[in-house]
């Protein structure tokens, strides 16, 4: 038999053992230091497609970064002077031969909640790109900074993926996350304006991480 202060000694021994295991995985979490997404682009052929931007906004809606837009849906056809409405001589000329004003279902979200006809022409080429030449997964990063490269405050933001599969067909997915979070997976939803088979595959597997 053990004496009483065996007991005591072995209890005590047993109720800190259930912890351990906690504690362990606790000092192995990682707190995120940035957000991944990536997703499977499959060209697509003709006009009216093609088009996407991917952006992240705070919890008061407010655009904070727009990590990538296709250039066509800001720059239009052609960059420069001339313009798809004649030479630029005046703001009205230089807003119309950005994309989205001849082609109103580019990306019509990312253009409402970013405001894009206040960007300058430096604003948008530093989140614009051409359009993804070949099929593939594309990824995009966001490192918790704004538009001006400023860490942004501690809270809640979400992510969106726009996509124009074709016309009026628009594809939008959007996650909420933490900037306090561990890494992760973000859930994701996702709503389709038009259903059109031709296009469906333009955007497929995507994926929020924090990391």
């Amino acid at each position: 038999m053990y004496d009483m202060k065996t007991k005591i000694l072995i209890l005590a021994i047993m109720a800190v053992l259930p912890a351990i295991p906690v504690a362990a995985q606790q000092s192995t979490s990682k707190k995120a230091t940035v957000l991944e997404l990536s997703f499977n682009y499959q060209k697509q052929s003709g006009s009216g497609s093609n088009q996407y931007a991917v952006w992240v906004e705070n919890s008061e809606g407010k655009v904070v970064r727009t990590l990538f837009v296709t250039q066509f849906t800001t720059k239009g056809r052609v960059r420069g002077p001339q313009g798809p409405q004649g030479p630029q001589s005046t703001q009205v000329t230089q807003e119309r031969r950005r994309g989205y004003t001849y082609r109103p279902t580019c990306v019509p979200t990312w253009v409402t909640n970013a405001a894009a006809d206040t960007l300058t022409d430096a604003q948008i080429d530093a989140i614009s790109g051409a359009t993804p030449a070949a099929s593939g997964v594309q990824t995009y990063s966001w490192d918790f900074k704004d538009s001006q490269g400023k860490t942004v405050p501690a809270g809640n933001y979400k992510i969106y993926l726009e996509a124009t599969l074709y016309n009026n067909s628009i594809l939008l997915y959007s996650g909420a996350f933490s900037t306090n979070d561990n890494a992760k997976t973000v859930e994701l939803t996702s709503t389709l304006t038009v259903e059109d088979e031709q296009h469906k595959d333009m955007i497929t597997q995507v994926k929020a991480e924090l990391k």
